[in-house]
């Protein structure tokens, strides 16, 4: 059967002022739909928040996963000087305002010239910025969106939110919110804890759940509402890491690493069923890990 031939279609990026479109008409898409961005499924916190200093965030964004924060600054045409530093300077002002969680600044514009490019991979070693390149092109009636990371943070090694400072929530909360199997995947790992040194400790937060015993939490899940499986990050160790995800991978779980000494697993119900004793013996890492 022979394939249809396609046709080539040459298309220019357009500035969204040429097309009639403004910031305002930009920022609904992305509080609409915040994966455009190219971040991730990202929850927002708030649009337009106003900071002590003056001013306003475009956008205070979260992933669901780990609580990692960012500040994110829209703007169309060139990015320039005063870009820049009000971006830091937001980001700056929610660091120390929540000093034990992750931020990441982030600046989108239309243009990323090289000058301003170079400026801000020098300021990438000491602040965890972000840059994004954002293209529109017209197609007939229609409006593409295109947004290109053209400079990333580096990874960073704080940790999941702090329960004492997270807003805690309690498990009917997350029964509202979350897919009953993806919860009930959370109460699986939860009995493969061992119980040698304590009982398991859950903590329901806002926008994740941590399990421990004694030790400090080292087990992090964001249950989705739409799907079965979790999200769940493991803090086993540096030196651990290696052996642990040829063992995952070996029984059909890809396990990716996750911060400094962590991994992250997308797991089901089913993986718990097929693979107990790997899985348990990955939970029993990470809990003798939290005691030291």
């Amino acid at each position: 059967m022979a394939s249809t031939a396609l046709r080539l279609k040459k298309v220019s990026p357009e500035r969204l002022h040429s097309v009639g479109l403004d910031e305002s008409w930009l920022q609904k898409q992305i509080a609409e739909d915040t994966s455009l961005l190219g971040l991730g499924d990202l929850e927002l916190l708030k649009r337009e928040k106003s900071q002590r200093s003056g001013g306003r965030i475009d956008f205070l964004m979260v992933d669901p996963d780990d609580g990692t924060r960012y500040v994110i600054e829209v703007m169309l045409g060139v990015v320039d000087e005063s870009h820049i530093i009000r971006t830091i300077e937001y980001w700056d002002v929610e660091r120390q305002r929540y000093p034990n969680l992750n931020h990441r600044a982030v600046i989108v514009a239309e243009v990323i010239t090289a000058r301003f490019f170079n400026v801000i991979r020098l300021l990438n070693h000491a602040v965890p910025i972000i840059a994004i390149q954002l293209s529109a092109f017209r197609l007939g009636d229609e409006i593409v969106l295109q947004f290109t990371c053209v400079l990333d943070a580096d990874e960073f090694s704080a940790e999941p939110e702090e329960e004492e400072i997270a807003e805690q929530v309690d498990r009917a909360y997350w029964q509202r919110k979350a897919n009953p199997e993806s919860l009930a995947l959370v109460d699986a790992i939860r009995g493969l804890i061992p119980t040698t040194k304590g009982e398991p400790r859950i903590t329901y937060n806002k926008h994740h759940i941590a399990l421990g015993t004694t030790g400090y939490n080292f087990c992090w899940f964001n249950p989705r509402k739409t799907i079965a499986h979790s999200h769940m990050n493991v803090k086993v160790g540096t030196e651990n890491r290696p052996e642990i995800t040829k063992k995952l991978e070996n029984v059909g779980i890809e396990a990716e690493n996750h911060r400094r000494d962590s991994i992250r697993l997308h797991l089901t119900n089913k993986d718990i069923q097929e693979n107990r004793a790997v899985i348990s013996e990955v939970i029993g890492v990470a809990e003798e890990l939290s005691h030291r």
